[in-house]
């Protein structure tokens, strides 16, 4: 499989394109203003206690405040604030490696007893702001590097469940018991197994320099206040990811190529080569034929081979997803064979999907109906196959009766749909509108009430260009019949910002009135 990351860079906004085999499979957008901040560790000051949630409200200078749940606190969360109140002004710091742990909380308590409106605390964010959702913050705060993830308040060396070979975990716990400091952990990556031994060191030691510069950045902040950013979105996704399978890293920014090719120089210097700028005439998502894939994220309808097609819809529940043959049609004893062929392209698209619009929450997948068990079984089967390199955490659960499959799956940004469109003002998102031909009479009917129960002698309609033709077209138009009718003043204005069936009812000075 070829991997290719290519990256625009704009004034206001990076977005990122994550191909496989030249097929968008994941968009990230970066506002330059915002910044990443899924892994920023923040000094956040609690706002509300919920002890009906048995959670809390706590501001960390975003628009929205963040929430934190109590089972987020983190076992080891005594440890974390005595070393946070011990940073306050005029107080000398304790450092981690040399002080005595606090016992852990216990893990059916009550916020309360933890937390008090004002307290000062270290947290980490977990999950961005999502659309009336603020942040979701954890104060189990982790450093995660290309090889290792740093876990302080702990001594437990955790290996990742993808690591087989004994001998393998045996090296890897040997290295980085050597380096670690006192009451410090780590949980071991994936590719960690392939890495050197002075490469592991290295990302640990560098891990723990960032502690330090986070729980040192306390002292000198007041809360709320960003103690320690992620790297940027880009080099998140290098870190992650990055591995023989790419082929190449394409950027449009002499800055963020500068940087992302000494990211790589010290992670991974074989891979340097690989980074190149892009300096064409044409924008780069075209010269890659992504702008065309990037469409499809806003459209409901998505093609598949010989005429079958995907319908997605989002509710505030839930995700649901349908399966179509289209035009598709064979013999009778055949339409099993073909059921079961337009459900595995089906499948393919749909593992896609989901991780270019990172659909989150509850998915629904009607399939085309399977009569052989069996069938039905392979076709779970390839859908964990094809899921399996979906790095957000997924349950995928076998097809019930009715044909349906079942997937939840966590998000941590904001879909990519939800960001670039809006409500439509005149459906309010239902998809039907008042019909046309009544619009008139809706018009006339309001005009009376106007003129004949508020005695205003003045109106404005403010409506779409179509509907001001409509009214004032020909000689005798409805506006004029509406003036003798009503003795009443009637200015139209078109305005082309309104929907077809939209109307403004304004006074002589252009101030809305009341109906």
């Amino acid at each position: 499989m070829n991997r290719e990351l290519v990256i625009n860079v704009t004034p206001t906004e990076i977005s990122i394109a994550l191909c496989e085999d030249k097929v968008l499979v994941e968009l990230n957008k970066e506002q330059c203003k915002m910044g990443f901040s899924v892994g920023d560790i923040y000094l956040g000051k609690v706002r509300k206690i919920m002890p009906g949630l048995n959670a809390a409200f706590v501001n960390i200078g975003h628009e929205k405040d963040a929430f934190i749940h109590y089972l987020d606190l983190g076992s080891q969360f005594l440890s974390l604030e005595r070393v946070v109140n011990s940073r306050q002004p005029g107080k000398r710091g304790v450092n981690v490696e040399s002080m005595k742990l606090e016992p852990s909380i216990d893990k059916d308590g009550k916020i309360e007893n933890y937390l008090q409106v004002g307290q000062t605390i270290m947290v980490q964010v977990a999950k961005e702001a999502i659309s009336t959702k603020g942040p979701r913050l954890t104060a189990d705060v982790s450093l995660a590097g290309r090889n290792v993830v740093l876990v302080p308040f702990t001594s437990k060396i955790f290996l990742s469940q993808k690591i087989r070979s004994n001998e393998t975990k045996k090296r890897l716990r040997r290295v980085a018991a050597g380096v670690l400091p006192k009451n410090f952990g780590v949980i071991i990556r994936t590719a960690a197994a392939n890495a050197q031994d002075v490469d592991i060191e290295q990302d640990i030691l560098s891990l723990v320099d960032r502690w330090k510069e986070a729980v040192g950045n306390i002292r000198k902040s007041q809360a709320p206040a960003l103690l320690l950013s992620e790297m940027s979105r880009a080099n998140t996704i290098i870190r992650d990811s990055l591995n023989a399978t790419f082929s190449q890293i394409t950027v449009d920014d002499e800055k963020m190529y500068r940087e992302i090719k000494n990211y790589i120089k010290v992670i991974d210097p074989k891979l340097e080569k690989i980074v190149k700028l892009y300096k064409g005439q044409v924008p780069i998502f075209d010269n890659f034929d992504i702008s065309k894939q990037i469409k499809s994220l806003f459209a409901k309808y998505v093609s598949l081979k010989r005429g079958a097609y995907l319908i997605i819809e989002h509710t505030e529940a839930m995700n649901v997803i349908d399966v179509n043959s289209g035009n598709r049609t064979r013999a009778e004893e055949n339409q099993e064979e073909t059921a079961m062929s337009v459900n595995l392209a089906a499948a393919k698209e749909i593992a896609r999907q989901l991780r270019l619009r990172d659909l989150g929450g509850i998915v629904i997948i009607d399939f085309i109906d399977l009569h052989k068990a069996q069938n039905r079984q392979l076709l779970f089967e390839e859908m964990s196959k094809l899921m399996a390199t979906d790095k957000a955490k997924h349950t995928i659960l076998p097809l019930t009766k009715f044909g349906l499959m079942q997937i939840t799956r966590q998000r941590v940004r904001p879909v990519a749909v939800e960001d670039v469109t809006d409500v439509c003002p005149t459906c309010n998102g239902s998809g039907r509108i008042e019909p046309t031909i009544l619009l008139d009479r809706k018009i006339e009917n309001q005009i009376q009430f106007l003129a004949e129960d508020r005695g205003i002698k003045h109106i404005t309609l403010r409506v779409s260009p179509y509907v001001a033709s409509y009214i004032c077209q020909g000689l005798i138009s409805l506006r004029r019949k509406w003036q003798w009718r009503y003795k009443t003043s009637i200015k139209v204005i078109a305005d082309q910002s309104l929907g077809m069936v939209e109307v403004k009812y304004l006074g002589r000075h252009n101030e809305p009135l009341i109906l």
